[in-house]
């Protein structure tokens, strides 16, 4: 019923093909109309409404690296770095 087209991307201008089964899951969604970006360029998109993460820079309880974690950290909870965290979970 459904054959893939090869559409043009209205940001970068290349071609991309809009398959077969993606029409048909637009079509069970009930969008009507055809994407416009290719998959870059959707990416793009998507990721430049997001906020980037805040880091927070301290010292690993463990090791005593620098690390960097995605939280305010406290001085009653130890923080550790990636390898010593990781490591902490193996054991």
């Amino acid at each position: 019923m459904y054959e893939d087209k090869t559409l043009t991307c209205k940001d970068c201008g290349s071609e991309f093909v809009f398959t077969a089964g993606e029409q048909e899951f637009y079509a069970s969604r009930g969008f009507q109309n055809e994407p416009q970006r290719c998959k870059a360029c959707r990416d793009i998109r998507k990721n430049a409404a997001r906020a980037p993460k805040e880091l927070f820079v301290t010292t690993c309880a463990q090791c005593g690296k620098e690390a960097k974690v995605p939280f305010q950290p406290s001085d009653d909870r130890p923080v550790y770095c990636s390898d010593c965290y990781a490591a902490s979970k193996n054991q």
